[in-house]
């Protein structure tokens, strides 16, 4: 009796622990519901409808996946500038979340140093970029990248009048593609076996890289984000016990083996964790393309999360923009998978 009793005590407090779970994490999961899984839901259903985003969603038209044949598959200018724009974002990820975490990695070892002077002073000055409003560091950024700015000046000055100045905004050359012209391929449209269409765009558009106007955007993203990855980096730092380091020096480790046979091991949650927030940042880039290029010049900063807005809001076709977004959503989904399958696999 005693034994059925204890049982009978031990499954009614087991019960008692789930439901005040349930209690605590109810405003939580209302809030998500409400701003997340709703909206989700919501974005998912419309991406099916022709709704123009201005009249009642009820007055929408149901029309199948016809706004995702559009995108993908129509062959016009929707699909053109989709293709456009995953080519652009592409290359804007592939720039700047490995320069991001590295740079990131290498301020947080260096504002972790036990004999640092001015620790503070510099962890407030790395961090700062990071809590300034984007579109002020965007409008600053215009001016910094005219002919006449700031940058060409610093660059001219140090190159002693070799630089030739560039109105790096305005210029829609790919870098790949100023490259070749180093090395004598200068045709216009490239060679006839890179002419050929795939997915929208010749390959010879596939391998322009990112346009010198993307890479001045991507050039201040970086700028403006590494302060957040490194705080995080940092707060990782601080958390790997020091024994760990004393006992390697012990044996003899010096400082190159210490990181990467200690420091970088400990750190591979906290890299998966600074990557991913940095792959969806960069799919999801739109302020600084808003404000500094709009999509142009020659559509070669056109991103995914810019042709969302301007498909929804500018050309009042919601079901389009919406049907991008979901696309959008599910090519982060599988990049994030990846990115964890290969970081497991690794472990």
């Amino acid at each position: 009796m005693a034994t059925g009793s204890r049982a009978s005590g031990i499954r009614e407090q087991d019960r008692r622990d789930a439901i005040a779970g349930w209690l605590f994490m109810t405003p939580a999961l209302l809030v998500l519901g409400t701003f997340l899984v709703v909206p989700i839901i919501f974005a998912a259903y419309y991406s099916l409808t022709d709704w123009n985003g201005i009249s009642p969603p009820a007055q929408a038209n149901y029309i199948g996946f016809d706004n995702y044949v559009a995108i993908l598959a129509s062959g016009g200018v929707r699909q053109s500038d989709f293709f456009k724009a995953l080519k652009n974002t592409t290359y804007f990820a592939l720039g700047v979340v490995p320069l991001q975490t590295a740079l990131a990695l290498l301020l947080a070892v260096i504002v972790n140093q036990r004999g640092l002077r001015f620790k503070d002073f510099f962890r407030t000055a790395y961090y700062f970029p990071s809590i300034t409003s984007s579109i002020a560091i965007s409008m600053i950024f215009l001016f910094l990248y005219q002919r006449g700015g700031l940058i060409n000046q610093v660059l001219e000055a140090i190159t002693f009048g070799a630089w030739e100045p560039l109105a790096w905004l305005d210029t829609p050359d790919g870098l790949i593609h100023i490259l070749l012209e180093k090395v004598g391929i200068t045709l216009r449209g490239g060679p006839e076996f890179l002419r050929a269409k795939m997915l929208g765009l010749t390959v010879w558009d596939w391998i322009s890289g990112p346009s010198v106007a993307l890479t001045a955007i991507m050039m201040m993203n970086i700028w403006t984000t590494i302060g957040t990855m490194m705080i995080i980096f940092l707060a990782a730092l601080q958390d790997v016990p020091n024994f760990v380091y004393e006992a390697a020096q012990i044996d003899g480790a010096n400082a190159r083996q210490i990181f990467a046979n200690i420091t970088l091991p400990l750190l591979r949650p906290t890299m998966f964790f600074v990557i991913t927030l940095g792959l969806i940042g960069s799919y999801q880039v739109f302020d600084q393309v808003y404000v500094m290029t709009e999509g142009g010049p020659a559509k070669t900063t056109l991103t995914m999360a810019y042709i969302v807005y301007r498909n929804g809001f500018r050309n009042s076709d919601m079901g389009v923009g919406l049907a991008t977004a979901i696309l959008l959503f599910v090519l982060i989904f599988v990049l994030t998978l990846l990115q964890r399958r290969i970081t497991s696999a690794e472990g």
